[in-house]
């Protein structure tokens, strides 16, 4: 039960995600208090948590992500969630912070995405058809099976859009099938298959003159290379859980990913290929220690990785109009990538009011290059390892009354450089750079009031990080891992659910939830300037939801969302920030069945309905090459329309 779990854990329902235009994630994840997720593009995205990875510069890292328990972070710590089908998705778990020993104890926290399943003894088909502003379209077609032993879905959706600015024209095809066996009485066998095809163009950041007079346009370099990213992706998972007894049980997983991709850039043409295979392996047993409940569980997560990628010219301007056009290579790099975590977790109940948890996880990671450019067998790079990194934890959590628990812990947590950080502009790995270390402290409530009619949380928290990495600009697409200090991260965070009418005929849900950050760079030398006391670059200092929800028995339903994101620091000096914005969203559905079997749902919304102008993503210490003004913003979207419509045929 997680008001019984000591630490700050939020779930995602897929009634939450319904909430919403059902394209991304960003305004489902912007609502859980110290989660931001900015987005610039459909594929241009980063989410922190409580200010972990903000001055990350095109993505995600400092924060992991499983599906079904198949990791979506790379080997290297980059984590893409954006292409999974949000229709795929049952339930997401986000643990903030490093309070998760079986996962690694990342800095930032996990997400843990769970994807549907049918409902028991039912079989259904489905298709759902959702339109909208900026050319949006996109197709669904959904079917499941379920009987006592077995329980399939698959899914196939295709998702264009043209894109409020110029050249960021999107289209993703994914199909996903997920299937459960029951091979014995304590025995069953699960299958996750994701296949992810993706063409989607780059209309890269752009300046604040821009950003105020022409949110629409492309940065000149990449409208004029046509610049954008393809993919082909697979993701394959199978998994066996057994029950040995009633003390005794086993969860194992084997999995594997592989990209392939291709993305002409300004400055020159990448083409990639990853293909990893890993094993997870998790044992539980309960029992009564000195006639206390207790519950043991340890296992490991094994992964290995390779990734190759190769870099030539972008011939762009040799023929104008012409978009990219590939010359030579110059460079090509392959590289390997494993990591190991070990963790043993126990919790025990040592009154009925008090229940202790703790933990200790144990990582490895190393890394190997290879320069392969015209067969240089000379260009080896000893594999090179961070060592090894523990990662304890411990909590408590006190029943004061019923429904209501306070909770602390300490724990901490890591985050190793990614292979580019490791890399000095002549191609070395900088063998002094060490992995991030942060300590973790929590103090929280989660309690319900008014005969469960009120549902309230607060966390107060303190992350302390120390050998903080940060990302050196030596060029436009070139970057320098350094260990630049420390940095403090404090905040507050809070969550009120409220059901303020619940009748047979009508119900009203409001809810509020926010944080407050005080993020800072404790101690922070960068060559010779001296950014010690600055505020965190890339995340905002506060940053507020609040909603309504109205359901009716008779299947009509409006959602409202307000979001209010605070200003934010753009560079490390603090000398300019983005400016405070506000948005809201509304959806409206309505549902009905026709002869029992058949459900139509439609529905229709509103993004964006003040029309607020605002940068929906940061790029931190943006750098101004020549007489260019930096290009810290990716514009939001204006106010935008969609609507859409879904049959079901349930049998």
């Amino acid at each position: 039960m997680l008001q019984n779990v000591a630490a700050s854990v939020s779930v995602i329902t897929s009634v939450d995600i319904n909430k919403s235009d059902g394209v991304i994630l960003t305004p489902v994840l912007n609502k859980i208090s110290g989660v931001t997720m900015q987005q610039g593009t459909l594929n241009t995205n980063r989410i922190t948590i409580r200010g972990i990875g903000a001055r990350s510069q095109y993505g995600t890292n400092r924060i992991k992500a499983y599906f079904d328990g198949i990791p979506l972070t790379s080997g290297e710590g980059e984590t893409t969630i954006d292409d999974i089908d949000l229709a795929s998705i049952e339930k997401i778990e986000i643990i903030k912070g490093p309070n998760s020993t079986s996962f690694g104890s990342g800095l930032g926290g996990v997400i843990q995405l769970f994807s549907r399943e049918t409902p028991l003894l039912e079989s259904f088909g489905k298709s759902t058809v959702t339109f909208g502003s900026f050319g949006l379209l996109q197709q669904r077609l959904s079917a499941g099976y379920s009987d006592s032993k077995r329980n399939v879905l698959i899914s196939y959706s295709d998702l264009q859009s043209v894109g409020f600015r110029a050249n960021s024209s999107y289209n993703r095809k994914s199909f996903n099938l997920h299937a459960k066996q029951k091979v014995s009485s304590n025995g069953s066998l699960s299958f996750l298959g994701t296949f992810t095809q993706l063409k989607a163009f780059i209309p890269s950041s752009i300046n604040e003159t821009d950003l105020k007079n022409n949110p629409e346009k492309a940065a000149a370099t990449w409208a004029a290379a046509q610049g954008f990213e393809s993919y082909d992706k697979f993701m394959l998972g199978l998994g066996y859980d057994h029950q040995f007894s009633q003390k005794w049980s086993i969860q194992t997983s084997i999995f594997s990913n592989y990209k392939d991709a291709y993305e002409p850039r300004p400055f020159n043409i990448l083409d990639e290929k990853i293909i990893s295979l890993g094993l997870r392996s998790n044992v539980n047993y309960k029992n009564r220690l000195f006639s206390l409940p207790f519950e043991l569980s340890f296992g490991t997560e094994l992964l290995t990785e390779k990734y190759g990628y190769s870099l030539s010219e972008n011939l762009y301007l040799s023929q104008p109009g012409q978009g990219s056009i590939q010359g030579k290579e110059f460079s090509a790099i392959k590289q390997n990538r494993n990591y190991t975590n070990y963790f043993l977790q126990m919790e025990l109940w040592i009154s009925e009011k008090l229940h202790l948890e703790t933990g200790l996880a144990l990582n490895t990671t190393k890394y190997s290059l290879k320069d392969v450019f015209e067969n240089n067998s000379g260009g080896q790079k000893m594999p090179f390892t961070f060592g090894n990194v523990w990662s304890p934890r411990v909590g408590l959590s006190y029943k004061v009354s019923n429904g209501k628990n306070i909770f602390t812990s300490v724990s901490k947590g890591f985050s190793v450089p990614s292979v580019a950080e490791t890399l000095t502009p002549e191609g070395q790995i900088n063998t002094n750079l060490k992995p991030e270390i942060g300590w973790n402290y929590e103090l929280g409530f989660k309690g319900n009031w008014l005969t469960n009619k009120v549902y309230t949380e607060v966390t107060f928290y303190s992350t302390q990080i120390e050998n903080l990495l940060v990302a050196r600009r030596t060029a436009e697409d070139q970057f320098v891992g350094i260990n630049a200090g420390s940095s403090s991260h404090t905040g507050l965070e809070f969550l009120v659910n409220y059901k303020i009418l619940e009748l047979t005929q009508l119900q009203i849900k409001p809810y509020f939830s926010g944080a407050f950050n005080t993020f800072k760079f404790k101690e922070f030398l960068d060559g010779d300037a001296n950014y010690s006391g600055n505020q965190l670059t890339g995340v905002p200092e506060k940053q507020f939801n609040f909603g309504v929800d109205l359901n009716t028995k008779n299947g009509f339903s409006v959602n409202t969302s307000f979001r209010t994101i605070g200003k934010i620091p753009l560079n490390d000096s603090n000398t300019k920030y983005s400016e405070r914005y506000s948005l809201l969203d509304i959806k409206t559905t309505y549902v009905f069945t026709i002869l029992k079997i058949l459900k139509i749902e439609l529905n229709a919304g509103i993004n964006n309905a003040l029309d607020t102008k605002y940068a929906a993503n940061i790029l931190p210490n943006a750098v101004g090459f020549g007489t260019a003004a930096p290009r810290y913003f990716y514009p939001g979207n204006p106010i935008n329309f969609y609507g859409g419509f879904s049959v079901s045929y349930v049998f």
